[in-house]
């Protein structure tokens, strides 16, 4: 049904360019992806804007759209992939040594990968400790790094023709960090960049240059950037829109997936305990204890927020929710998570739920990075800015949209929150699942 408080979305004319800061397992996934699709080599499991229907008016309508028919993103032929990263391997040779998609696809692909070659990136040992590349920017300032960052951007875009931009961060997991004074304010954050200021991370070096010109931007890794005031305030100020942090993958995906199922039925959780083994860069990369400190505050938040302890502390009160990763070099980019959750039911009588979930952690990514960068556009040309809260369904950190609201982890909800955004944005109802409806 018609909805008369429509938004007037600009139309997806022209190329998209879609910067990567970080071009290893999970960019060059998502990029020789994009491009097999294309060739029609494959199919875009996994990938919400290309596989996923909407329905629209009443169940009796048996109106359903593909979401990519429905809502005027861009094509998959209209985008043009660029990027940084510490290592000076085009896009087929960092595929390769990531070993995530098999070589005969690969060479199918091989001129349009050799022709992606990343940018020199932004980058500080301090950070990310377990990392150590040599196709690094040099600069006299944070601040001179960050106009080098806008300077690449601009010549990307001319280069390759570009009419908008978006960018989602692929690189890897920084230290954990708290938010600083550096970090309060538009004007403080500045003066930091030109005082080279310890507490500013490579991460926020790129969404300040991204911010400066206009260009939306997603952090698919926890560090912290997007959630700062400062960066907040250049986002308004440029009216760009943001959104949460930390791709929503593996073992956290599984748990918004069940933890609300558990809820529904109200049956009460004493402990849930995660383990993972890794051997791929990311892995690498999380065997720093500072590194691992920051993906696990990501992941830990999970539950809290779906199970409301204190408003069930019968149920939820007293859980023991432990989480770790273990680097592993033999599994590769094939991730594995354990999960043992230790639940009760009637009368307070125990169970046990136990998940092996042998995974492909770029696999899983790499449809993230599509949705994301077209769901921005999107937002983008719809005149939307700040924390895009209905993107949340990707995150493992989802960002509200305003100071003093909890971030709403169910995947369901979640679901639901994307999908009747795209009905606003089209002009046509909400659907709430009321009566006949």
């Amino acid at each position: 049904m018609p909805n008369a408080q429509s938004v007037d979305v600009a139309p997806a004319t022209g190329k998209l360019g879609v910067l990567l800061p970080g071009m290893g397992a999970v960019g060059t996934t998502f990029i020789a992806g994009c491009l097999a699709i294309r060739k029609g080599l494959a199919q875009p499991i996994g990938s919400l804007t290309q596989m996923g229907h909407i329905r629209i008016g009443d169940r009796a309508d048996a109106n359903s759209p593909r979401i990519a028919d429905y809502a005027p993103l861009a094509g998959l032929d209209d985008l043009v992939f660029g990027g940084w990263d510490v290592f000076e391997d085009d896009a087929y040779v960092a595929a390769s040594r990531a070993g995530v998609l098999d070589g005969h696809l690969l060479e199918q692909l091989g001129d349009e990968l050799r022709a992606i070659k990343p940018m020199t990136a932004v980058f500080e040992q301090a950070y990310v400790k377990n990392l150590h590349g040599n196709h690094i920017k040099e600069g006299t300032s944070k601040w001179d790094l960050a106009n080098q960052l806008v300077d690449d951007i601009n010549a990307f875009s001319e280069r390759n023709g570009c009419d908008r931009l978006v960018a989602v961060w692929c690189g890897s997991t920084e230290v954990y960090r708290e938010p600083t004074a550096v970090h309060q304010t538009l004007a403080a954050f500045e003066q930091g960049l030109k005082d080279s200021d310890a507490d500013i991370a490579p991460s926020q070096i790129y969404a300040y240059a991204l911010l400066k010109l206009g260009i939306p931007v997603a952090n698919g890794a926890p560090n912290l950037n997007l959630d700062t005031p400062a960066l907040l305030e250049l986002a308004a100020l440029n009216h760009v829109p943001v959104t949460g942090k930390d791709f929503k993958t593996g073992q956290t995906l599984m748990k918004t997936i069940l933890a609300p199922g558990l809820k529904a039925r109200m049956l009460g959780v004493q402990g849930w305990y995660s383990t993972n083994i890794l051997g791929n860069r990311d892995g690498e990369v999380l065997d720093d204890p500072e590194s691992f400190k920051a993906k696990e505050v990501s992941k830990l938040g999970v539950l809290d927020t779906i199970f409301e302890p204190a408003r069930y502390p019968d149920l939820y009160g007293d859980i023991h929710h432990v989480v770790r990763i273990n680097y592993y070099p033999p599994r590769g980019d094939n991730k594995e998570g354990w999960d043992n959750i230790d639940i009760f039911g009637w009368l307070g009588y125990p169970m046990q739920i136990k998940i092996d979930f042998l995974c492909r952690d770029s696999i899983l990514a790499a449809p993230l990075v599509l949705d994301l960068a077209l769901f921005l556009d999107l937002a983008k040309r719809a005149g939307l800015e700040g924390v895009q809260d209905w993107l949340s369904f990707y995150w493992k950190s989802p960002q509200p949209a305003a100071a003093g609201l909890y971030p709403e982890h169910d995947i369901f909800i979640q679901l639901l929150k994307l999908k009747n955004t795209l009905r606003q944005l089209m002009g046509d109802d909400p659907i709430t699942h009321l009566d006949e409806e």
